[in-house]
């Protein structure tokens, strides 16, 4: 019976991932999220309430698996920049691979619709990037940069390689990746 529920409500969560990121949240009903995921509309207000609820456990579930995507073997790295690159790198091919998912990030990120307390949980997944960032600040790897500063430039720079490799297919997409990572290392780097 619980797959059930949870094959119910990840259908519900794709559909509304799907609707959300190609028509916005003002032009996705619930009726619409409903039928894309083959579902009674009453059933996606069993999981989620509101359409405010469902776009807040969308963003928490999404979030999520970026987190996990990023920080996959980057404490097997040896030095510092290594663990950086190896971020980046997760970073890109994450979006790459999952660009519904990205492109969803990067549209609600934002969004007055998302709480407080759904951007504050979330957070808590993030506590690996936050410390990395600190121990470059801390071992003087980066310039005198603000945290959030650093975490900024690191994510929005991450969305342009991803956009430059998806919209300009470069010859060689490591390159591609590689080159991105060197402008915001030499960027960030002490000088």
């Amino acid at each position: 019976m619980k797959d059930k529920v949870e094959d119910k409500k990840t259908a519900l969560l794709q559909a509304a991932l799907k609707l959300f990121t190609e028509k916005g949240f003002h032009g996705t009903s619930t009726a619409q999220i409903s039928k894309e995921a083959g579902v009674a509309t009453g059933t996606l207000f069993n999981y989620f309430p509101t359409k405010e609820d469902l776009i807040n456990g969308l963003y928490f579930d999404v979030k999520g698996k970026l987190s996990r995507g990023m920080s996959k073997d980057v404490d097997s790295q040896n030095t510092f920049q290594d663990k950086f690159r190896k971020m980046w790198y997760n970073l890109i091919e994450w979006g790459l691979n999952n660009q519904e998912d990205f492109r969803f990030v990067n549209q609600f990120c934002s969004s007055p619709y998302i709480t407080d307390y759904t951007r504050e949980v979330v957070m808590e997944e993030y506590v690996f990037y936050h410390d990395l960032v600190m121990e470059g600040i801390a071992s003087g790897e980066f310039g005198d940069y603000p945290e959030g500063m650093i975490i900024s430039m690191f994510y929005q720079s991450s969305r342009t390689i991803v956009d430059f490799i998806l919209y300009s297919e470069p010859h060689d997409k490591n390159k591609a990746i590689e080159d991105g990572f060197q402008i915001i290392w030499e960027g960030l780097a002490k000088k």
